[in-house]
Protein backbone atom coordinates (compact mmCIF):
# COMPACT_ATOMS: atom_id res chain seq x y z
CA UNK A 1 0.00 0.00 0.00
CA UNK A 2 1.16 3.56 -0.86
CA UNK A 3 2.32 5.81 1.62
CA UNK A 4 -0.68 8.81 2.51
CA UNK A 5 2.30 11.11 3.05
CA UNK A 6 4.63 12.63 0.07
CA UNK A 7 7.51 14.75 0.39
CA UNK A 8 5.31 17.93 1.46
CA UNK A 9 2.00 16.05 3.70
CA UNK A 10 -1.01 14.23 2.12
CA UNK A 11 -1.98 15.22 -1.23
CA UNK A 12 -4.82 14.57 -3.86
CA UNK A 13 -7.87 15.64 -5.65
CA UNK A 14 -10.20 17.19 -3.26
CA UNK A 15 -13.45 15.64 -2.78
CA UNK A 16 -11.68 12.27 -4.40
CA UNK A 17 -8.37 11.40 -3.22
CA UNK A 18 -8.44 13.95 -0.54
CA UNK A 19 -12.02 13.23 1.12
CA UNK A 20 -13.45 15.09 3.84
CA UNK A 21 -13.64 11.92 5.49
CA UNK A 22 -9.81 11.17 5.13
CA UNK A 23 -9.18 15.12 6.34
CA UNK A 24 -11.52 14.43 9.40
CA UNK A 25 -9.25 11.24 10.30
CA UNK A 26 -6.06 13.58 9.95
CA UNK A 27 -7.03 15.86 12.35
CA UNK A 28 -8.10 13.21 14.43
CA UNK A 29 -4.91 11.18 14.03
CA UNK A 30 -2.74 14.20 13.67
CA UNK A 31 -3.86 15.71 17.06
CA UNK A 32 -3.61 12.62 18.79
CA UNK A 33 0.00 11.98 17.84
CA UNK A 34 1.01 15.69 17.97
CA UNK A 35 -0.47 16.59 21.49
CA UNK A 36 -0.78 13.11 23.42
CA UNK A 37 2.25 13.63 25.68
CA UNK A 38 0.57 17.54 26.69
CA UNK A 39 -0.26 17.69 30.31
CA UNK A 40 -3.00 20.29 29.17
CA UNK A 41 -5.86 20.93 26.77
CA UNK A 42 -3.57 21.05 23.51
CA UNK A 43 -4.09 23.80 20.87
CA UNK A 44 -3.75 23.59 16.97
CA UNK A 45 -3.45 26.42 14.35
CA UNK A 46 -4.97 26.15 10.64
CA UNK A 47 -4.76 28.36 7.74
CA UNK A 48 -5.28 27.19 3.89
CA UNK A 49 -4.74 28.74 0.45
CA UNK A 50 -7.03 30.13 -1.92
CA UNK A 51 -8.66 26.96 -3.03
CA UNK A 52 -12.18 26.97 -3.05
CA UNK A 53 -11.72 23.32 -1.38
CA UNK A 54 -9.98 24.76 1.89
CA UNK A 55 -12.93 25.57 3.29
CA UNK A 56 -14.54 22.26 3.14
CA UNK A 57 -11.39 20.60 4.30
CA UNK A 58 -10.82 23.10 6.92
CA UNK A 59 -13.90 22.39 8.60
CA UNK A 60 -13.66 18.50 8.49
CA UNK A 61 -10.08 18.92 9.41
CA UNK A 62 -11.02 20.90 12.72
CA UNK A 63 -14.02 18.16 13.22
CA UNK A 64 -11.54 15.93 13.63
CA UNK A 65 -9.15 18.19 15.91
CA UNK A 66 -11.98 18.52 18.16
CA UNK A 67 -13.02 15.31 18.23
CA UNK A 68 -10.12 14.06 20.32
CA UNK A 69 -10.23 16.89 22.78
CA UNK A 70 -8.16 19.64 20.88
CA UNK A 71 -8.98 23.18 20.28
CA UNK A 72 -8.60 24.54 16.97
CA UNK A 73 -7.35 28.42 15.82
CA UNK A 74 -8.72 29.04 12.17
CA UNK A 75 -6.86 31.77 10.77
CA UNK A 76 -8.48 31.81 7.36
CA UNK A 77 -5.83 32.25 4.17
CA UNK A 78 -2.53 32.75 5.07
CA UNK A 79 1.10 32.02 3.51
CA UNK A 80 2.48 28.28 4.64
CA UNK A 81 5.22 29.99 6.33
CA UNK A 82 2.54 32.53 8.53
CA UNK A 83 1.27 29.08 9.95
CA UNK A 84 5.02 27.98 10.73
CA UNK A 85 5.69 31.24 12.46
CA UNK A 86 2.27 31.70 13.83
CA UNK A 87 2.62 28.59 15.64
CA UNK A 88 5.57 29.26 17.32
CA UNK A 89 4.90 32.62 18.27
CA UNK A 90 1.50 31.78 20.14
CA UNK A 91 3.37 28.93 21.25
CA UNK A 92 0.82 26.15 20.62
CA UNK A 93 0.82 22.31 19.96
CA UNK A 94 1.17 21.81 16.69
CA UNK A 95 -0.21 24.13 13.20
CA UNK A 96 -1.49 22.60 9.99
CA UNK A 97 -1.60 24.15 6.54
CA UNK A 98 -4.44 22.94 3.63
CA UNK A 99 -2.80 23.61 0.90
CA UNK A 100 -1.40 22.08 -2.67
CA UNK A 101 1.02 24.95 -2.88
CA UNK A 102 2.29 25.21 -6.86
CA UNK A 103 -0.61 22.29 -7.93
CA UNK A 104 -3.25 22.83 -9.91
CA UNK A 105 -6.81 24.12 -8.27
CA UNK A 106 -8.60 20.70 -8.01
CA UNK A 107 -5.86 19.26 -6.30
CA UNK A 108 -5.18 20.42 -2.09
CA UNK A 109 -3.36 18.78 0.33
CA UNK A 110 -2.84 18.87 4.43
CA UNK A 111 0.70 19.51 5.78
CA UNK A 112 1.09 19.82 9.61
CA UNK A 113 4.03 21.74 11.73
CA UNK A 114 5.02 20.80 15.35
CA UNK A 115 5.30 23.07 18.24
CA UNK A 116 8.50 24.26 16.58
CA UNK A 117 6.93 25.05 13.73
CA UNK A 118 9.15 22.08 11.98
CA UNK A 119 7.66 20.05 9.12
CA UNK A 120 7.31 16.19 11.12
CA UNK A 121 9.71 13.70 10.73
CA UNK A 122 8.70 10.67 8.51
CA UNK A 123 8.28 8.52 11.70
CA UNK A 124 6.02 11.29 13.10
CA UNK A 125 4.14 10.69 9.71
CA UNK A 126 4.06 7.17 10.24
CA UNK A 127 2.73 7.21 13.56
CA UNK A 128 -0.25 9.33 12.10
CA UNK A 129 -1.14 7.45 9.07
CA UNK A 130 -0.55 3.83 11.03
CA UNK A 131 -3.18 5.30 13.32
CA UNK A 132 -6.03 5.91 10.81
CA UNK A 133 -5.20 2.55 8.80
CA UNK A 134 -6.55 1.51 12.41
CA UNK A 135 -8.97 3.05 12.78
CA UNK A 136 -7.98 4.96 15.34
CA UNK A 137 -7.92 2.05 17.81
CA UNK A 138 -7.48 2.70 21.58
CA UNK A 139 -8.21 6.19 21.49
CA UNK A 140 -10.92 7.28 23.35
CA UNK A 141 -13.33 10.38 22.34
CA UNK A 142 -13.97 12.91 24.88
CA UNK A 143 -17.71 13.71 25.47
CA UNK A 144 -19.24 16.53 27.08
CA UNK A 145 -16.82 19.24 28.12
CA UNK A 146 -13.72 17.42 27.13
CA UNK A 147 -14.24 18.36 23.32
CA UNK A 148 -12.66 21.01 21.52
CA UNK A 149 -13.77 24.54 20.46
CA UNK A 150 -12.92 25.83 17.12
CA UNK A 151 -11.97 29.74 17.44
CA UNK A 152 -11.58 32.58 14.32
CA UNK A 153 -8.93 34.36 14.71
CA UNK A 154 -8.68 36.35 10.85
CA UNK A 155 -6.63 39.30 12.23
CA UNK A 156 -3.35 37.64 13.50
CA UNK A 157 -1.77 37.20 10.08
CA UNK A 158 -0.98 40.90 10.36
CA UNK A 159 1.26 39.57 12.94
CA UNK A 160 3.57 37.79 10.27
CA UNK A 161 3.41 40.53 8.49
CA UNK A 162 5.15 42.70 11.14
CA UNK A 163 7.39 39.36 11.62
CA UNK A 164 8.58 40.01 7.86
CA UNK A 165 9.27 43.89 8.29
CA UNK A 166 10.89 43.65 11.07
CA UNK A 167 13.34 40.45 10.36
CA UNK A 168 14.65 42.14 7.21
CA UNK A 169 13.76 46.11 7.64
CA UNK A 170 14.84 47.30 4.20
CA UNK A 171 13.95 50.65 2.43
CA UNK A 172 12.11 49.91 -0.71
CA UNK A 173 11.63 53.59 -1.91
CA UNK A 174 14.09 53.37 -4.13
CA UNK A 175 12.99 50.08 -6.66
CA UNK A 176 10.09 49.50 -8.33
CA UNK A 177 8.72 46.30 -8.27
CA UNK A 178 5.84 43.93 -10.01
CA UNK A 179 4.76 40.77 -8.15
CA UNK A 180 2.90 38.23 -9.01
CA UNK A 181 1.28 36.64 -6.46
CA UNK A 182 -0.76 33.55 -8.23
CA UNK A 183 -4.10 34.27 -6.59
CA UNK A 184 -2.87 32.51 -3.89
CA UNK A 185 -2.38 33.31 -0.20
CA UNK A 186 0.11 35.59 -1.15
CA UNK A 187 -2.26 37.82 -2.11
CA UNK A 188 -2.78 40.55 0.80
CA UNK A 189 0.43 39.54 2.78
CA UNK A 190 3.11 40.61 0.27
CA UNK A 191 1.42 43.27 -1.18
CA UNK A 192 1.29 45.00 2.33
CA UNK A 193 4.53 44.07 3.33
CA UNK A 194 6.49 45.18 -0.07
CA UNK A 195 4.25 49.03 0.40
CA UNK A 196 4.70 49.01 4.11
CA UNK A 197 8.20 48.89 3.06
CA UNK A 198 8.01 51.77 0.37
CA UNK A 199 8.41 50.23 -2.32
CA UNK A 200 6.92 51.29 -5.83
CA UNK A 201 4.30 48.18 -6.29
CA UNK A 202 2.69 46.99 -9.17
CA UNK A 203 1.21 43.74 -8.13
CA UNK A 204 -0.66 41.43 -10.44
CA UNK A 205 -2.54 38.10 -10.09
CA UNK A 206 -4.01 39.41 -6.49
CA UNK A 207 -7.85 38.31 -7.06
CA UNK A 208 -8.32 35.05 -6.07
CA UNK A 209 -11.74 32.92 -7.10
CA UNK A 210 -10.90 29.92 -5.37
CA UNK A 211 -10.54 28.17 -9.22
CA UNK A 212 -7.78 30.59 -10.61
CA UNK A 213 -4.95 29.57 -8.20
CA UNK A 214 -1.64 28.85 -9.93
CA UNK A 215 -3.57 29.40 -13.45
CA UNK A 216 -0.94 30.84 -16.19
CA UNK A 217 0.65 32.74 -13.02
CA UNK A 218 3.08 32.45 -9.83
CA UNK A 219 6.45 30.96 -9.98
CA UNK A 220 4.82 28.01 -11.98
CA UNK A 221 3.91 30.11 -15.14
CA UNK A 222 6.95 33.23 -15.75
CA UNK A 223 6.73 34.65 -19.17
CA UNK A 224 3.85 37.06 -17.86
CA UNK A 225 5.97 38.41 -15.02
CA UNK A 226 9.11 38.18 -17.40
CA UNK A 227 7.22 40.63 -19.93
CA UNK A 228 5.83 43.04 -17.56
CA UNK A 229 8.85 43.83 -15.42
CA UNK A 230 10.33 44.97 -19.27
CA UNK A 231 7.09 46.79 -19.87
CA UNK A 232 7.44 48.64 -16.71
CA UNK A 233 10.97 49.20 -16.94
CA UNK A 234 11.14 47.95 -13.18
CA UNK A 235 14.14 46.73 -11.20
CA UNK A 236 12.81 43.51 -10.40
CA UNK A 237 10.09 40.74 -10.52
CA UNK A 238 8.69 38.54 -7.90
CA UNK A 239 6.90 35.57 -8.37
CA UNK A 240 5.26 33.00 -5.21
CA UNK A 241 3.48 29.53 -6.05
CA UNK A 242 0.22 29.18 -4.51
CA UNK A 243 0.90 29.06 -0.54
CA UNK A 244 3.87 31.69 -0.76
CA UNK A 245 6.75 29.43 0.40
CA UNK A 246 8.82 29.12 -2.76
CA UNK A 247 9.87 32.61 -4.43
CA UNK A 248 11.58 33.38 -8.22
CA UNK A 249 12.77 36.56 -9.76
CA UNK A 250 13.01 37.94 -13.00
CA UNK A 251 15.59 40.86 -13.55
CA UNK A 252 15.79 44.24 -15.02
CA UNK A 253 15.46 42.45 -18.48
CA UNK A 254 13.06 39.96 -18.17
CA UNK A 255 15.35 37.60 -17.60
CA UNK A 256 14.38 34.56 -15.02
CA UNK A 257 16.22 34.36 -11.56
CA UNK A 258 15.96 30.90 -10.43
CA UNK A 259 16.47 29.96 -6.62
CA UNK A 260 19.84 28.49 -7.40
CA UNK A 261 20.73 31.90 -8.50
CA UNK A 262 18.88 33.29 -5.14
CA UNK A 263 20.79 31.48 -2.97
CA UNK A 264 24.35 32.11 -4.58
CA UNK A 265 23.42 35.87 -4.15
CA UNK A 266 22.28 35.26 -1.37
CA UNK A 267 24.91 33.34 0.51
CA UNK A 268 27.62 35.22 -0.97
CA UNK A 269 26.11 38.39 0.77
CA UNK A 270 25.85 36.67 3.97
CA UNK A 271 29.25 35.57 3.58
CA UNK A 272 30.89 38.62 3.19
CA UNK A 273 29.11 40.00 5.75
CA UNK A 274 29.87 37.00 8.70
CA UNK A 275 26.45 35.26 8.47
CA UNK A 276 26.65 32.38 6.43
CA UNK A 277 27.02 29.52 9.09
CA UNK A 278 29.83 27.48 8.38
CA UNK A 279 30.30 29.07 5.17
CA UNK A 280 28.26 26.52 3.92
CA UNK A 281 24.70 26.26 1.97
CA UNK A 282 22.50 22.54 1.35
CA UNK A 283 20.92 22.21 -1.77
CA UNK A 284 19.49 19.16 -3.39
CA UNK A 285 21.03 16.45 -6.38
CA UNK A 286 18.65 18.37 -8.54
CA UNK A 287 20.56 21.95 -7.80
CA UNK A 288 22.44 22.69 -11.25
CA UNK A 289 25.85 22.06 -11.37
CA UNK A 290 26.84 25.98 -12.07
CA UNK A 291 26.26 26.15 -8.24
CA UNK A 292 28.90 23.76 -7.14
CA UNK A 293 31.80 25.47 -9.37
CA UNK A 294 30.11 28.68 -7.78
CA UNK A 295 30.79 27.32 -4.45
CA UNK A 296 34.60 26.43 -5.03
CA UNK A 297 35.13 29.69 -6.60
CA UNK A 298 33.87 31.86 -3.93
CA UNK A 299 35.01 29.54 -0.79
CA UNK A 300 31.38 28.29 0.10
CA UNK A 301 30.72 24.37 0.58
CA UNK A 302 28.08 23.24 -1.06
CA UNK A 303 26.24 20.33 1.01
CA UNK A 304 24.04 18.19 -1.42
CA UNK A 305 20.61 16.32 -0.43
CA UNK A 306 17.71 14.57 -1.83
CA UNK A 307 15.07 16.11 -3.71
CA UNK A 308 12.50 17.54 -0.91
CA UNK A 309 12.96 20.56 1.56
CA UNK A 310 12.05 18.50 4.56
CA UNK A 311 15.25 16.53 3.54
CA UNK A 312 17.48 19.96 3.48
CA UNK A 313 15.95 20.99 6.64
CA UNK A 314 17.04 18.13 8.17
CA UNK A 315 20.75 18.50 6.85
CA UNK A 316 20.59 22.21 8.30
CA UNK A 317 19.40 21.30 11.27
CA UNK A 318 21.37 18.10 12.31
CA UNK A 319 25.19 20.31 11.03
CA UNK A 320 24.02 23.60 11.78
CA UNK A 321 23.92 25.48 9.03
CA UNK A 322 21.11 28.16 8.10
CA UNK A 323 20.79 28.84 4.47
CA UNK A 324 19.47 25.70 2.26
CA UNK A 325 16.96 25.24 -0.46
CA UNK A 326 16.36 24.22 -4.10
CA UNK A 327 16.42 25.78 -7.70
CA UNK A 328 12.34 25.61 -7.58
CA UNK A 329 12.83 28.67 -5.06
CA UNK A 330 12.03 27.11 -2.01
CA UNK A 331 14.45 28.84 0.78
CA UNK A 332 15.15 28.18 3.77
CA UNK A 333 16.55 31.06 5.80
CA UNK A 334 17.30 29.42 9.11
CA UNK A 335 18.05 32.46 11.41
CA UNK A 336 14.68 33.67 10.70
CA UNK A 337 12.23 30.74 9.72
CA UNK A 338 11.64 26.99 10.22
CA UNK A 339 10.33 26.35 6.28
CA UNK A 340 10.83 27.73 3.22
CA UNK A 341 9.17 31.20 3.04
CA UNK A 342 9.02 33.12 -0.54
CA UNK A 343 8.03 36.61 1.20
CA UNK A 344 11.34 36.34 3.45
CA UNK A 345 13.55 35.33 0.34
CA UNK A 346 12.19 37.83 -1.67
CA UNK A 347 13.10 40.33 1.34
CA UNK A 348 16.60 39.15 1.45
CA UNK A 349 17.13 39.25 -1.87
CA UNK A 350 15.90 43.05 -2.59
CA UNK A 351 18.57 43.77 0.72
CA UNK A 352 21.03 42.87 -1.21
CA UNK A 353 20.15 44.90 -4.23
CA UNK A 354 19.61 47.95 -1.84
CA UNK A 355 22.85 47.60 0.34
CA UNK A 356 25.15 46.88 -3.02
CA UNK A 357 23.38 49.13 -5.38
CA UNK A 358 23.71 46.50 -8.01
CA UNK A 359 20.86 45.52 -10.56
CA UNK A 360 19.91 42.09 -10.10
CA UNK A 361 21.60 41.12 -13.57
CA UNK A 362 25.00 41.93 -12.29
CA UNK A 363 24.02 40.05 -8.84
CA UNK A 364 22.96 36.94 -10.71
CA UNK A 365 26.44 36.82 -12.48
CA UNK A 366 27.77 35.19 -9.92
CA UNK A 367 26.63 31.81 -11.28
CA UNK A 368 26.77 30.29 -14.64
CA UNK A 369 23.74 28.18 -15.23
CA UNK A 370 24.49 25.20 -17.06
CA UNK A 371 22.12 23.99 -19.94
CA UNK A 372 19.64 21.74 -17.65
CA UNK A 373 16.39 19.91 -19.21
CA UNK A 374 13.28 19.23 -16.92
CA UNK A 375 10.36 17.03 -18.64
CA UNK A 376 7.91 15.44 -16.62
CA UNK A 377 6.53 11.87 -17.22
CA UNK A 378 2.94 11.26 -16.86
CA UNK A 379 2.24 7.65 -14.64
CA UNK A 380 0.01 6.31 -12.84
CA UNK A 381 0.88 7.21 -9.02
CA UNK A 382 0.45 3.86 -7.24
CA UNK A 383 3.75 3.26 -10.06
CA UNK A 384 5.89 5.80 -9.81
CA UNK A 385 8.32 4.65 -7.31
CA UNK A 386 9.01 1.07 -9.49
CA UNK A 387 9.89 2.89 -12.79
CA UNK A 388 13.10 1.34 -12.88
CA UNK A 389 11.66 -2.62 -12.88
CA UNK A 390 10.50 -1.87 -16.42
CA UNK A 391 13.42 -3.22 -18.28
CA UNK A 392 12.79 -1.18 -21.17
CA UNK A 393 13.06 1.91 -18.82
CA UNK A 394 16.31 0.71 -17.28
CA UNK A 395 18.04 0.12 -20.66
CA UNK A 396 17.02 3.55 -21.65
CA UNK A 397 18.21 5.29 -18.68
CA UNK A 398 21.62 3.19 -18.88
CA UNK A 399 22.20 4.25 -22.59
CA UNK A 400 21.70 7.85 -21.33
CA UNK A 401 24.30 7.89 -17.98
CA UNK A 402 26.84 6.00 -20.87
CA UNK A 403 26.55 8.60 -23.23
CA UNK A 404 26.58 11.80 -20.72
CA UNK A 405 29.23 10.50 -18.12
CA UNK A 406 32.13 13.16 -18.59
CA UNK A 407 29.75 16.02 -19.68
CA UNK A 408 26.95 16.28 -18.03
CA UNK A 409 24.54 14.03 -15.81
CA UNK A 410 21.17 12.16 -15.81
CA UNK A 411 18.94 12.37 -12.54
CA UNK A 412 15.51 10.22 -12.65
CA UNK A 413 13.37 10.39 -9.75
CA UNK A 414 9.55 9.93 -8.60
CA UNK A 415 7.72 13.52 -8.03
CA UNK A 416 6.77 13.12 -4.39
CA UNK A 417 3.71 15.33 -4.41
CA UNK A 418 2.35 14.75 -8.05
CA UNK A 419 1.30 11.28 -10.52
CA UNK A 420 4.85 12.34 -12.17
CA UNK A 421 8.33 10.70 -12.97
CA UNK A 422 11.01 13.45 -13.78
CA UNK A 423 13.49 13.52 -16.49
CA UNK A 424 16.68 16.12 -15.49
CA UNK A 425 19.60 15.97 -18.15
CA UNK A 426 22.33 18.94 -17.43
CA UNK A 427 24.63 18.85 -20.56
CA UNK A 428 26.58 21.33 -22.86
CA UNK A 429 23.94 21.50 -25.78
CA UNK A 430 20.32 22.86 -24.49
CA UNK A 431 18.46 21.07 -27.63
CA UNK A 432 20.34 17.74 -27.22
CA UNK A 433 19.51 17.32 -23.78
CA UNK A 434 16.18 19.21 -24.09
CA UNK A 435 15.40 16.32 -26.81
CA UNK A 436 16.84 13.46 -25.03
CA UNK A 437 14.69 14.27 -21.80
CA UNK A 438 11.42 14.50 -24.01
CA UNK A 439 11.89 10.42 -25.65
CA UNK A 440 12.96 9.18 -22.62
CA UNK A 441 9.89 10.92 -20.88
CA UNK A 442 7.66 9.80 -23.29
CA UNK A 443 8.98 6.50 -23.15
CA UNK A 444 8.64 6.37 -19.79
CA UNK A 445 4.66 7.42 -20.14
CA UNK A 446 4.19 5.34 -22.57
CA UNK A 447 5.76 1.95 -20.90
CA UNK A 448 3.96 2.81 -17.32
CA UNK A 449 0.51 3.35 -18.39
Amino acid sequence: MARMFGTDGVRGVAGTELTIELAMKLGQAGAYVLTKEQSHQPTIIIGCDTRISGGMLANALMAGICSVGANAIFVGVAPTPAIAYLTRKHKVDAGVVISASHNPMEFNGIKFFNGDGYKLSDQLEDEIEALIRNDMEDVVFPIGPGIGRVEYRFDIVDEYIAFEKKTVPVDLSALKIVVDCAEGASSYTSVKTLKDLGANLIAIHTNPDGTNINSNCGSTHMDELCARVVSEKADIGIAFDGDADRMLAVDENGKLVDGDQIMAICGNFLKENGKLAKDTIVVTVMTNLGFSLMGEKQGIHVEKTKVGDRYVLENMLENGYNLGGEQSGHVIFLDDNTTGDGLLSALHLLQVMVETKKKLSELAQIMEVLPQALVNAKVPNHKKESYMEYSEIAEAIGELEKKFAGEGRVLIRPSGTEPLVRVMIEGKNQEVIQQEAKQLAALITKVML
